[in-house]
C-alpha cells in the first residue's frame, strides 16, 4: 500500500523522500558506531602526581587510588614525596601543588604537627587529595613504630594524631669463642656492630677489651629482635650476657631500671673504665720497661699505649676534675684528671683537647682527640693511672666497688635474672651440642 502511494507521488517529492531516508540512515549508523567504540575504548592510565579534572569517573578513581578518611571526605588522588636535603614544609607543599595557605593550616593542626619540623632527607610524606585538589590527609612515618596523620575536618581546619604500632619482640642468642679478636668472633656469631659495642660496654668496667682479651675467651649473649606487622625493624636491648676472660666468668643481667647487674646484685658500673678508647686498636702492653721509639732508650713505661687513627675520641675513665689541660714538647696536648683524693688519670699526645683546667667531667665524656703530638712516633693515646701518687697498671688495679642494686629491688631482680640466666645456659648447651 505504502509502495503504491510512493509510486503515485510526483518525481520531485520522490527525490526528497529518498534524500531524507539517506540522512536518517547515516545518523543512525553514526550513533551505533559511537556506542560500540565507547564499549571497546582503552581505560585511562592515571599518572602519579597529576591532578585530574572532575569529569573523570570518580567512582573508579576512588576504588583504585584513594581511601575514605575519618572526616568522611573522599580522596581521589594520592601522591608520595621523598624529602630532599634543604626541604621544609613550605617547599614540599609547593612541589605537590599546595599553597602557602595550606601550609599554614596544616602547621596549625595541633601539637603533633610540630613533628613536620624535624623531617630528615630520605623520609617520605604521603598525601591524598579530593576532586578539587584540596589536601585531605598527610601521613608521615617518622619512626619504625610511630606515624603522624594530619586529617582535614573542614576546608580550613586540620587535626593531627600519632599512631603507635604494636611491637612484637622475640629473643635472639649469639655466642662464640675468640681465636683472633673479639670483634671477628662476634661478627662471625652474627652480631651487628652496635651490639658488639654494647656488649663491650656492659663488661667494660671489668675487662679491658683492647689488652686483656685472649684466644679461647668466650661470650654468650641474649638480646631482643623487634618486629612490626611481621617486619623486622631492628634489635632491642641486651637482656643477659656472659663473658669468660682468661678463665674468669663475668655475667650481667639487665634490670627494669635499664642498668646491668651481676647475679649477686652488684652493679656492672664502677668508678673507672678499664680503657678510655675503642677496644679495636692497641699498640703496646703495660710493662715495667720498654724501648722508647723516640729517645731510643729503655725506660719504665708507666702506662698503656692505645693506637688508633688520629681524631679518635678519648673519654674520661671516671668522673673527676681537670687539674691540667695544656701542651708541652714531651707530652704534646695532654689532660690530667683528679678523681677524689686518691686517684689521678693522665692522657697524653692528643691532637686536640676538649676540656679546660678546672672543668668537672663525667665518666665517658670526650676529653680530647687522639693524636701524635709531643714525643710520639705515631698516633696513639698514652694513658696512666695513679693511686696515691704511685703509677699502677690500669688493667689490673683494684677499683672502688660500685653500689649494689637497692635492697627494695633485690627480690624483683632475682625473679628476673634467674630465668634469663637459665635461658642463656640452655642455649649455650644447645649450641655446643649442635657443633659437636
Amino acid at each position: 500500500m505504502v509502495a503504491q502511494t510512493i509510486k503515485t507521488l510526483p518525481r520531485p517529492h520522490k527525490i526528497s523522500l529518498v534524500a531524507l531516508s539517506v540522512v536518517v540512515f547515516i545518523l543512525t549508523a553514526s550513533m551505533l558506531f559511537s556506542a560500540d567504540a565507547s564499549r571497546h575504548a582503552t581505560s585511562t592510565v592515571l599518572e602519579p602526581g597529576v591532578k585530574y579534572p572532575v569529569a573523570l569517573n570518580l567512582e573508579q578513581l576512588s576504588a583504585s587510588n584513594s581511601s575514605v578518611i575519618d572526616s568522611g571526605i573522599e580522596s581521589i588522588e594520592s601522591q608520595t614525596y621523598r624529602v630532599k636535603p634543604g626541604d621544609n614544609l613550605a617547599k614540599i607543599f609547593k612541589q605537590v601543588g599546595l599553597t602557602p595557605t595550606d601550609t599554614y593550616h596544616v602547621s596549625r593542626a595541633g601539637k603533633h604537627a610540630k613533628k613536620l619540623l624535624k623531617m630528615m632527607p630520605g623520609e617520605f610524606l604521603n598525601f591524598t587529595f579530593d576532586r578539587r585538589g584540596k589536601l585531605n590527609t598527610l601521613i608521615y612515618e617518622f619512626s619504625d613504630t610511630e606515624t603522624l596523620t594530619i586529617t582535614r575536618k573542614t576546608d580550613d581546619e586540620y587535626i593531627s594524631q600519632i599512631d603507635i604500632a604494636e611491637v612484637y619482640t622475640k629473643f635472639r642468642f649469639a655466642q662464640g669463642e675468640i681465636t683472633s679478636s673479639f670483634w671477628n668472633a662476634a661478627i662471625k656469631a652474627g652480631m651487628s656492630d652496635n651490639k658488639i659495642m654494647e656488649l663491650a660496654d656492659i663488661f667494660g668496667w671489668d675487662i679491658d677489651f683492647a689488652m686483656e682479651i685472649r684466644a679461647g675467651d668466650t661470650f654468650n649473649v641474649m638480646y631482643e629482635e623487634r618486629f612490626v606487622n611481621g617486619d623486622f625493624i631492628g634489635y632491642g636491648d641486651i637482656l643477659a650476657a656472659e663473658f669468660v676472660n682468661q678463665g674468669e666468668v663475668f655475667q650481667a643481667i639487665r634490670h627494669t631500671d635499664g642498668s646491668y647487674y651481676a647475679p649477686n646484685g652488684r652493679s656492672m658500673k664502677k668508678s673507672f673504665l678499664r680503657a678510655p678508647v675503642n677496644f679495636r686498636y692497641i699498640s703496646s702492653n703495660f710493662t715495667k720497661k720498654r724501648f722508647h721509639p723516640v729517645t731510643k732508650r729503655w725506660k719504665a713505661h708507666r702506662g698503656t699505649d692505645y693506637a688508633a687513627p688520629t681524631g679518635t675520641p678519648v673519654v674520661a675513665s671516671g668522673k673527676g676534675r681537670v687539674i691540667k689541660s695544656t701542651y708541652d714538647r714531651f707530652n704534646g696536648h695532654h689532660v690530667f684528671i683528679q678523681h677524689g683524693d686518691r686517684y689521678v688519670t693522665k692522657y697524653l699526645h692528643f691532637s686536640k683537647r676538649k676540656v679546660k683546667k678546672g672543668e668537672i667531667v663525667k665518666q665517658g665524656q670526650v676529653i680530647g682527640l687522639l693524636g701524635s703530638t709531643g714525643m710520639s712516633s705515631g698516633p696513639h693515646l698514652h694513658y696512666e693511672f695513679l693511686v696515691d701518687g704511685v703509677h699502677r697498671n690500669p688493667r689490673t688495679v683494684t677499683l672502688p666497688k660500685a653500689e649494689p642494686i637497692a635492697k627494695s629491688e633485690k627480690a624483683a631482680f632475682t625473679q628476673l635474672s634467674q630465668p634469663r640466666l637459665t635461658m642463656l645456659a640452655n642455649n649455650k648447651r644447645i649450641m655446643l651440642a649442635s657443633i659437636d
